[in-house]
């Protein structure tokens, strides 16, 4: 009977040092997977503000507008393709960088055009 307690306490022991350890090496900070949804909204949200239905305001930009837009395209486009290849925090903050610096060019657009920043604006 004493061994049973002894190897159940050893076990509960070891079980315990584990946890205890895997929590030690856990960098502080956001998780890998709260990085990815917060980096897939901000490119959401930047691929809605590519996707405007008035496109007769579109269609009569200005050069400074056309650029902007342009600009904004690239960015959406490089950040799917960085949020499909992250895998750790830092490469979804980059995701997410680059989808922010996408929706200040929206701003520019707009702000080109004479309309106001509809999403754009919560990218500060």
């Amino acid at each position: 009977m004493g061994y049973v307690v002894l190897a159940l306490l050893l076990t509960a022991g070891a079980a315990f040092a584990v946890v205890a350890q895997r929590r030690s090496h856990r960098p502080p900070g956001v998780s890998d997977l709260d990085a990815e949804v917060e980096a897939s909204g901000w490119v959401l949200r930047l691929g809605a503000s590519l996707s405007v239905p008035e496109a007769r305001i579109w269609a009569g930009a200005g050069e400074t507008a056309t650029r902007a837009l342009t600009a904004a395209a690239e960015c959406h486009r490089a950040a799917g393709a960085r949020l499909s290849a992250a895998h750790t925090a830092d490469e979804y903050a980059q995701a997410t960088r680059v989808a922010q610096e996408g929706l200040a060019h929206i701003a520019t657009a707009r702000a080109a055009l004479g309309s106001g920043p509809v999403l754009a604006d919560s990218a500060a």
